[in-house]
């Protein structure tokens, strides 16, 4: 009877790894001898390396992106507080006088 075999969960890697991952290879160490020595594989480097190339950075323009977007939209969030403020300032003032 054949044993079946289970098959591995996909591991993520974050950004930070696949950069030092890229740069052991830029740095001149084969593709094969950084695969085996992390345990992954080489496709999986170059298909990182392609990514890297096509997008500039693996990752980290999303990371990056995302964190400027919440920045941003904390700050449309204070300045429409502020807008609705005045608002009302301006309505309680102009019926005082």
């Amino acid at each position: 009877m054949k044993e079946k075999k289970t098959p591995e969960k996909r591991r993520k890697y974050d950004a930070d790894f696949k950069q030092q991952v890229l740069q052991m290879v830029s740095n001149g160490r084969p593709v094969k001898e950084v695969a085996e020595s992390l345990g992954i594989g080489e496709n999986l480097i170059y298909r990182w390396r392609s990514r890297q190339e096509d997008k500039g950075a693996v990752g980290r323009e999303n990371a990056s992106a995302t964190t400027d977007q919440q920045v941003l939209l904390r700050r449309i969030r204070e300045l429409e507080l502020e807008r609705d403020i005045l608002k009302k300032a301006l309505a309680i003032f102009s019926r005082q006088t």
